[in-house]
């Protein structure tokens, strides 16, 4: 049985401050929880050779599966709060969840600010096996990113989602926190601390993010709960409504849902990505009513014997 691990935002800064003070990188190893052959925590050097090394978890597979969904999480970043959905996976899905740089055991140790930069750093997460298609799934603050990862590496991304997206405005339970958090920056645990510094200076980079979905060719899922105080719906609604995209986006509202989409079942947060994989084209052949060929008559075989 897999621990609890704290959900809430106060509960994950506590977790932030409690595992800097004993020099880990997570609040619970995912190793504590989950075999290797279920959960595995990797790391990989950040694209665009920038020298970083970055961590992540995802699920093993011995075969590739038709389908490789990417994760790239909010602010604060920490990868392991996704471990349940990895263990829940079933064996015809991967999963892979980044730490973005500057969170978690992820390089630099400083913030980096510049959402172009940390699209670049993710970029090799995009790299698919054989036969396999991508799913790339952008998380609160990491929605921005994942849209600019899609629009960089086209070809390589077959649908992206943009799951509790965060658009530049916050919900009244972020706005208290970005202000206490405004004023504590010097005290508060690192990670907590480019939350902040990442999510009070998101708005003035987000014109990048519309040029990106505006030129699109992928599929684009906007899902969000509507009782979101972190990041309002009703930005979500606007960023469909008037965002003039190649193809329409489509939008899904979780009713009864908050912020963290991953903080409830993991059965019903992989049902939501799932509703966003295309099913396999089938063919099917209608014959008009009028035409009922169970109802034609056989044509008698002619009889080549001479009368």
């Amino acid at each position: 049985m897999a621990r609890k691990r704290p959900k809430g935002v106060l509960e994950i800064t506590w977790a932030v401050a409690e595992s800097a003070a004993a020099g880990r990188k997570e609040h619970v190893p995912v190793g504590a929880d989950y075999p290797d052959t279920v959960v595995r925590r990797i790391s990989f050097a950040a694209g665009g050779g920038l020298g970083w090394k970055l961590s992540a978890i995802e699920s093993p597979r011995a075969k590739p599966a038709p389908w490789k969904i990417v994760v790239v999480t909010g602010a604060p970043s920490w990868a392991e709060y996704w471990a349940p959905a990895i263990a829940a996976l079933p064996l015809d899905r991967e999963m892979v969840v980044v730490d973005r740089p500057g969170y978690a055991g992820s390089e630099p140790v400083d913030y980096v600010g510049d959402i172009r930069q940390q699209a670049l750093a993710l970029s090799p997460l995009l790299q698919a096996r054989s036969g396999q298609k991508i799913l790339l799934v952008g998380q609160s603050y990491g929605a921005a990113i994942a849209t600019l990862m899609a629009a960089a590496n086209p070809g390589r991304v077959a649908g992206l989602v943009l799951l509790s997206g965060y658009y530049g405005q916050p919900g009244p339970t972020a706005e208290w926190l970005l202000k206490v958090g405004a004023r504590m920056l010097k005290i508060i645990p690192r990670d907590v601390r480019h939350a902040v510094l990442e999510v009070t200076n998101q708005a003035g980079q987000l014109e990048g993010m519309h040029a990106a979905l505006r030129n699109l060719k992928v599929p684009v899922h906007v899902v969000h709960g509507d009782k979101d105080d972190f990041a309002p719906i009703e930005l979500a609604e606007k960023l469909v409504a008037e965002t003039r995209t190649r193809r329409p986006m489509r939008f899904e509202r979780v009713i009864g849902a908050n912020h963290f989409l991953n903080d409830g079942p993991a059965e019903d947060l992989l049902a939501t990505l799932e509703g966003c994989i295309p099913r396999r084209w089938e063919l099917k052949l209608n014959w008009p009513r009028w035409l009922d060929i169970s109802q034609v008559p056989k044509l008698k075989a002619r009889s080549s014997a001479p009368a």
